[in-house]
């Protein structure tokens, strides 16, 4: 085995060995055992919310076991393949093993920054709002524009989204949307998408074809679960009900079963559209209103550290900027990382930016 080979592979077996003592194999094998065991209660279904959530978490657990022993077999088969390779003279096993290397260092990069989620909420499904800011129709169009992109996104992941609420601006766009992504870690991993995503382009709203800078608010927080205990008195809620529609008038119900709830105490607000029945759109509207008050809760909890955080809008709170004239670059303004292909990142290629933002966020806990 040559040696910068060999080198290349040490390095990532020893990466690997540390993310397995980080996620504790043999905790995480009994904790399978115990879920597994729990799965298999006859009477288990009888509580559809509870089963439907020991079924979740062992489906995780077991594919988080499964990746990490996967890689640990690749790096052991990468071995034997690259001495079979030299020893033989083999050029096209040689490139094979070159090629297995460069993947296999971004599968155990990847599976690192997983482990970097370790935040209180990090591995829950997550509850995202967009809002469209500064720049009129061409903010809305950018809110638009946004949705889309985790949506690509969560598809190419094979998440499965949930679109609680999508307002139409009037001549084109959206002022706002909230849906929810399902999947392991998810609200750990978009959180860093937190913040006001800045675009500058040629509107194409603008008959004298001038360049337009606009701003959409992206808000991500963790699915509320029932371990959460957010009360919620009937007397401090108001509940509206509403025809929902889409853009331009089309698909009006007939029934009036979008439901917009309002948070007196705080002045929330949260609606939910998406569903036939006026009951299911109520739950959708509650859950995500519970969300918003834990993420209050939380907030409240950190206030030294949210006094440092710039809370103001637009030019003031950028997190990205995406510019597709005059020249083409998505850079994220926290870490740096930066692509020079805008039109694949607005496609759902948001990978490089997540992990970066996930790195970023722990060199800043540890420093701080």
């Amino acid at each position: 085995m040559s040696v910068d080979f060999e080198a290349a592979l040490n390095d990532l077996g020893g990466k690997l060995a540390q993310i397995e003592a980080v996620m504790d194999l043999d905790s995480l094998r009994k904790e399978v055992a115990e879920l597994e065991e729990e799965a298999a209660r006859p009477d288990l279904w009888n509580d559809q919310e509870a089963a439907q959530k020991v079924t979740s978490q062992l489906s995780h657990k077991q594919a988080s076991l499964r990746k990490v022993s996967e890689l640990r077999q690749r790096v052991d088969d990468l071995a034997v393949l690259h001495e079979l390779a030299e020893a033989e003279g083999d050029a096209a096993s040689r490139s094979e093993a070159e090629a297995e290397l460069e993947g296999l260092s971004r599968d155990i990069d990847a599976l690192e920054v997983r482990t970097l989620l370790s935040g209180e909420y990090d591995e829950r499904n997550a509850v995202v709002t967009i809002r469209s800011e500064a720049g009129g129709v061409d903010a809305a169009d950018w809110a638009e524009m946004l949705l889309r992109m985790y949506l690509r996104w969560a598809e190419r992941h094979n998440y499965p989204t949930e679109v609680y609420d999508i307002s139409y601006a009037e001549e084109a766009g959206i002022r706002s949307a909230t849906f929810k992504v399902s999947g392991p870690y998810l609200y750990g991993t978009l959180s860093v998408e937190q913040g006001t995503h800045r675009l500058v382009r040629i509107s194409p709203f603008d008959n004298q074809s001038r360049r337009q800078t606009s701003f959409a608010h992206v808000e991500v927080l963790p699915e509320v679960e029932e371990v959460d205990h957010v009360e919620i008195p009937e007397k401090d809620i108001r509940v509206d009900v509403y025809r929902s529609s889409g853009p331009g008038g089309q698909s009006v119900n007939t029934t009036d079963s979008a439901v917009r709830i309002t948070h007196l105490p705080t002045g929330i607000v949260v609606s939910c559209q998406n569903e036939k029945s006026q009951l299911q759109n109520k739950a959708s509207a509650m859950k995500v209103l519970q969300a918003k008050l834990l993420q209050r809760k939380k907030e409240e909890e950190r206030k030294e550290l949210d006094a440092l955080r710039d809370s103001g809008s637009s030019w003031g709170n950028q997190m990205r900027s995406y510019v597709l004239h005059p020249y083409q670059l998505v850079k994220d303004l926290r870490t740096e990382h930066e692509v020079g292909n805008p039109a694949a990142v607005l496609d759902g290629e948001l990978d490089s930016f997540l992990e970066a933002g996930i790195r970023w966020r722990k060199q800043q806990a540890e420093a701080a």
